[in-house]
Parts: C-alpha cells; structure tokens; sequence
C-alpha cells in the first residue's frame, strides 16, 4: 500500500472514532427506551409503553410544553436585548480596537463558572436578595415578597442572561459580512435609515438571528441547572425530569424515552432552522 493511501486509511480511521463516541451512548440509550422496568432493575423488551407513557400521563406533556415556551421567551427576550448590541457593534463603532474588546467583554462570561452565573440571579431574585432589599429601601414595598424566584419568570431572566452571548455571536458576525457599499448606495439613492435597515441590514442578518435562536433555543430547553436554582415547582423543565428518572426514579427506560424525544425535537428544529437559512440565502441570490 503507497504511502497516500495508508495515510488517508489513517484519516479516515481516526475521523470514525468521534462519530462512534457520538452514535454509540445514543443507540445505547435508544435500546433502553424500549425496556421494561423491573424495579430496582429492568429487563430487555419490545414495547413502545414508555413512550405512551408520556402522552398519557399529562404531567410529562405539560413539562413539555412548559420547556418549549420557557425556551421560546428565552430566545425571544436574548433577540430583542442582543441585536440592537451586535448592531451597535457593527456599525456604531469605529475604532477596531474598541470593538474587539466590547465584543470579548460580551463573551467574558463565558469563562465563568455556568453554576455560579446560574447561582447569581438566585441571590438577586431572592426574598434577601439585591432586588427585594432595593424596593424594601425605596419603599415601593413594605417587606420582602418571594414573587421573583422560584417561577417561570425567574426562569426566563436567568437563562437569558447565562445565554445571550449565544445571540450576540452570530448575529455580530452576519451584520459584519453586510458589504458597507449596499447601506451607502441606499444611502445615495435617498433612503432613510429605517428603510435600509428593513431592506438590507435585517435580511442579510437573518442567518445570524436563527443561528442565535437556534442555539439560545435548543440550550435552553436542555438545561437542568438553572431550572434547579431558580425554578421551583412552577419553573420545572424536562431535563429536570430525565434526570430525576435516571437518578431518584431509578426508571431508566422511561428516561430515555424523554431522551429520545428531547434529541428528536433538537434535531428537527436544527433541521427547520437550517432549511430557513437556505431558502433565505435562495430569496436573497
């Protein structure tokens, strides 16, 4: 075998090793979907009951649901804080110096613990937290009240806030690939700058928004943590519920029925976002 050849054997080893480590636990969990659960063990089967099981039982649908709006508001309340930020970026700063070190101090969080970010708003939105001890001082109210943790809002402001760099990143990127010659030739021909920003700078930016809401979107609706600390009974999402049937629950295979399910509207939304993103660049072209 020429020396090409065994070297492009190697590559094309080495390239399935990662694919296996992805495919392989995902199979695995897929296999035990279809168990029994036998407590304090479970036994191989062929039965689609754990995925009836969460179209029966309201108590699994309804946490769906919940995820899927927490996760919308989520991505929602990140477009609206971190596209006039990307475009400020962009556009408003001149000195590229600046706007490199804006555009790190965006990410910066990034590096700092997600629990302690998480943990954070806990403190902030607490009955002894910053926010109750400033309306206690300013007088709007007369005592703590616990109104601001442990519900859907809590839920939405932190994980907003753990995941708007998510936003910013792309949307940035798209609105700086903008060819500046477009917004100056609409400039010319007497265009004001809100047309030209919903005739050239919104479109050209939408990769960006669905990239963004894609991952703000998709991370949301997989986080356990912050659901943990800030969530309560009322702020529950559905990976607090694969995790407590792997861990407290002890069921397995109804776990990884909510697994499969969680992976397959991952993916089909991956899939919706990507197929927007062509057909915007095709309208566009």
């Amino acid at each position: 075998m020429c020396r090409a050849a065994r070297h492009g054997l190697i590559l094309a080893t080495n390239a399935r090793r990662p694919l296996a480590f992805i495919f392989v636990p995902y199979a695995i969990m897929f296999t035990y979907s279809f168990f029994t659960r036998t407590f304090p063990t479970m036994e191989p089967d062929f039965q689609f009951g754990n995925y009836a099981a969460l179209l029966i039982d309201p108590q699994y649908y309804q946490v769906l649901l919940r995820t899927l709006k927490i996760s919308f508001l989520v991505s929602v309340s990140a477009l609206v804080l971190a596209y006039p930020l990307a475009y400020f970026l962009a556009f408003k700063i001149a000195s590229a110096r600046l706007r490199t070190a804006l555009y790190v101090a965006v990410i910066v969080p990034l590096w700092v613990s997600y629990l302690l970010r998480a943990y954070t708003w806990k403190t902030i939105l607490g009955s002894e937290g910053v926010l109750n001890s400033f309306l206690v001082w300013s007088g709007i109210l007369s005592e703590p009240t616990d109104l601001f943790l442990y519900n859907q809002f809590a839920m939405v402001v932190t994980l907003t806030y753990i995941f708007v760099p998510f936003m910013v990143m792309p949307i940035y990127t798209a609105l700086e690939k903008i060819p500046r010659s477009l917004i100056e030739a609409s400039k010319d021909l007497g265009v004001g700058r809100f047309r030209t920003f919903l005739a050239i700078t919104l479109p050209l930016s939408v990769p960006g928004i669905l990239a963004g809401a894609t991952f703000t979107f998709c991370l949301s609706m997989g986080d356990f943590v912050a659901p943990f600390l800030v969530g309560g009974a009322n702020g529950a999402m559905i990976a607090i519920v694969v995790q407590s049937q792997f861990g407290t629950a002890l069921n397995w295979p109804l776990g990884s029925a909510l697994s499969i399910v969680m992976l397959v509207l991952t993916l089909a939304i991956i899939s919706l976002s990507d197929r927007f993103e062509r057909t915007g660049r095709l309208d566009l072209a």
